[in-house]
């Protein structure tokens, strides 16, 4: 058998990649399972958004190749959306780039802009779309660990001067997946700042823009003087729209940013389906609209897992934005064999820390995309465990100290 590439062989494991072969195991089972695991709502897109998908089914036109430029009123939409939304203009044809859902872009970005001998800082935990794109461009990633002690901020004071001056790419994502952390704006202007003096660019995630919660309005990084020069900011319907699988979102920079982008694309894909970014214009013209109701049952579950964990033992801090918990395990309680352990014992499934990377452990991530009666009930399931694996610890302790 053909061997494996070094960069092949060096990657980590994805960290749902075994999970749903679990799950319908244990459906088959008769287990009553509960999945907290990925960002990933039991709730429906916009109606508008449907109704538009199946239009464009029916159109001859829709079916053929979209190429780079794709459905022009898909950039035009993009376009008067985030100056509507953040009160920033962008060219639809020259700065805004459709993408297949963000993850895609996110990756293929750095093929544009690092190799060896370059660094890309990479925060853990974190999204592995940008360790993967740094991987995969023969990059070195630099990964710097989100603890509680920094706000799960990357405090890009604490870089070394070395790493600096050969980093090419900074990735960040506020609000923030998998912590739920938000960014001040101070610290997002010493971050373009730090960009101009070394010629970094800064990749801006900003998937969860539109779930902030209690009065908390995420912004764009363009809202930041200066980040123009130095920025691409990623979007996607897929949270926002309760579309994951529909694998719509864009990227907006200036154009020769954004056309770098452009052009590794035209190596890697054809385009999204026309009929898709259709059916993203009909979301995006929906947003006044969908967006506040949807984001109320998103609260009323946050909420209710935020309760219903304190209730059952677990340290749960209010999210200000996102769809997820991070919540701390008690010392000696690794994240993966609690997680595993809740899923096969229990029939909740959840995300270890370590499955976002080392600089995870310790923590465990829930996302609200149950009920708030089945959150509940896997908080119940979730704290008996934690209360057993507790007791076996301290046991294992006092026999060794014995």
């Amino acid at each position: 058998m053909p061997r494996f590439s070094a960069r092949f062989s060096g990657f980590p494991a994805y960290p749902l990649a075994h999970i749903p072969a679990r799950k319908k195991a244990l459906i088959e089972a008769g287990v009553d399972v509960i999945d907290l695991g990925a960002g990933d709502a039991d709730l429906a897109p916009p109606a508008a958004a449907v109704a538009a998908l199946q239009r464009a089914a029916e159109v001859p036109a829709m079916q053929r190749y979209g190429f780079g430029m794709g459905y022009v009123p898909y950039r035009e939409a993009v376009a008067a959306w985030m100056e509507r939304r953040f009160g920033q203009s962008f060219n639809p044809m020259t700065e805004i780039v459709p993408l297949l859902g963000s993850k895609e872009g996110l990756a293929h970005l750095a093929f544009a802009y690092v190799g060896p001998g370059d660094v890309g800082i990479i925060p853990e935990p974190a999204y592995q779309a940008y360790l993967g794109g740094t991987l995969l461009s023969d990059a070195q990633p630099y990964i710097y660990a989100l603890r509680p002690r920094t706000n799960f901020l990357v405090d890009i004071d604490e870089i070394p001067s070395d790493v600096l001056s050969r980093t090419r790419m900074l990735y960040l994502n506020y609000p923030n997946n998998p912590t739920a952390a938000i960014a001040p704006r101070d610290y997002l202007e010493r971050v373009v700042q730090v960009c101009h003096e070394r010629d970094i660019l800064l990749v801006y995630d900003n998937a969860y823009s539109e779930m902030g919660f209690d009065g908390y309005v995420p912004p764009s990084i363009f809202e930041i003087d200066g980040a123009r020069e130095v920025a691409i900011e990623f979007h996607s319907l897929s949270k926002t729209y309760n579309m994951t699988g529909w694998r719509c979102g864009w990227a907006v920079a200036k154009p020769e940013i954004a056309s770098a982008l452009t052009k590794v694309k035209s190596f890697t894909d054809t385009g999204q389906y026309m009929g898709i970014q259709a059916a993203g214009v009909a979301a995006i013209e929906s947003w006044a609209e969908f967006v506040p109701q949807n984001l109320e049952t998103f609260k009323t579950r946050r909420d209710a897992a935020v309760t219903a964990f304190r209730a059952n033992g677990f340290a749960a801090d209010t999210p200000m934005a996102t769809m997820y918990l991070w919540m701390p395990l008690p010392e000696g309680i690794a994240s993966a064999h609690f997680a595993d352990r809740l899923r096969e014992e229990s029939g909740v499934i959840v995300l270890p820390g370590s499955g976002f990377g080392a600089g995870g452990e310790g923590f465990f991530r829930i996302s609200f995309i149950q009920s708030p009666e089945r959150i509940t009930e896997a908080a119940r399931r979730a704290g008996a465990l934690l209360n057993v694996m507790v007791a076996e610890r301290d046991q294992a302790i006092g026999t060794r100290a014995g």
